[in-house]
């Protein structure tokens, strides 16, 4: 029998969140697991508790300095943690610190092979940069998970794929010059969303150029778009080989979300999934982390995210 998918819940990852009425709620969580609990998955997967991480793993990624500002203005609880976004609430510093380290967790149990996947709901905080909050992210999970293989594992060549409706910049300008930071993302073009970046020009600097694919959706893009745009990634992530694959699945691109413009249905994130773990299988060990993301009508991120579990589930 295939070892189970791994799916984190608890506590911890539900109190990251921002409360009513700010569109990155603190009812995520629930309402995905009630979904997934609905699919009737049994046995194929296996929840997994969510872990903290140490200041020492936050500076894997994100500067002293960031960090130190992140833990003043949590223990205050005002202001904004940039420019308006993202709410400096009491105790964020130690929410935003656990969805890193369940993300972490996740990449500890598929590298002692414990498991080949696993998914974390309340995880992909892609607008984090090194030194700065944005859009809703406080800690990138993502990038600390990437500089996290590398420095415990020996993993060099990793793929991070995107598939939320807002482009992924803080991981994009976080290793722009890495040239085995594999990076592809399907995201509303820049010129009618937030944050206004992923040109298709933009592939990176220096001895990374080439090694980013930023692909830009016009406001309407369906599930067909979707598919021709997907059918890029699948090559590129193919010809890069990687060693590991980060899948940020944000379900704002789905038609309805609140804040967005795109159209895709559920079934765009399961084609996606699918495609990643074949391609994950091929090339390392089926080793795959998905991560939740964006997405603010909850119905539909709980449909997307459940979809992206039992692919997970049917590829194993």
């Amino acid at each position: 029998m295939s070892d189970p998918v791994l799916v984190y819940r608890g506590e911890q990852l539900a109190s990251y969140g921002f409360g009513d009425p700010h569109p990155f709620g603190l009812d995520r969580h629930g309402v995905f697991h009630d979904e997934l609990a609905a699919a009737n998955l049994g046995d194929a997967i296996e929840y997994a508790a969510p872990a903290n991480a140490s200041v020492d793993d936050l500076m894997l990624f994100h500067t002293a300095d960031y960090i130190d500002k992140v833990s003043r203005m949590s223990a205050d609880g005002k202001g904004f943690l940039d420019d308006g976004d993202t709410p400096a609430m009491p105790g964020i510093f130690d929410a935003a610190s656990d969805v890193v380290g369940t993300t972490l967790a996740a990449v500890d149990a598929i590298m002692e092979g414990r498991a080949k996947r696993a998914f974390v709901p309340i995880a992909g905080l892609h607008h984090a940069g090194r030194d700065c909050a944005a859009g809703f992210c406080v800690f990138n999970d993502c990038g600390v998970a990437a500089e996290f293989l590398r420095k415990k594992y020996g993993v060099q060549r990793i793929a991070y794929v995107d598939i939320d409706a807002h482009h992924g910049d803080g991981m994009f300008y976080g290793f722009e010059d890495d040239p085995d930071l594999i990076f592809a993302d399907i995201h509303e073009d820049g010129r009618h969303l937030y944050p206004g970046t992923g040109a298709a020009g933009e592939t990176g600097k220096g001895r990374a150029r080439g090694t980013k694919l930023n692909i830009p959706m016009q406001p309407g893009a369906d599930d067909s778009d979707f598919q021709r745009a997907w059918s890029r990634v699948e090559a590129y992530v193919d010809n890069a080989k990687p060693e590991f694959i980060l899948f940020q699945c944000g379900a704002d691109s789905l038609e309805g979300d609140p804040i967005t413009h795109l159209r895709y249905t559920e079934q765009a994130h399961a084609d996606a999934a699918t495609a990643l773990c074949a391609l994950a299988d091929k090339h390392c060990g089926g080793r795959i982390v998905g991560t939740g993301g964006g997405g603010y009508n909850r119905e539909n991120l709980a449909r997307a995210w459940t979809r992206v579990v039992q692919s997970f589930v049917e590829a194993n």
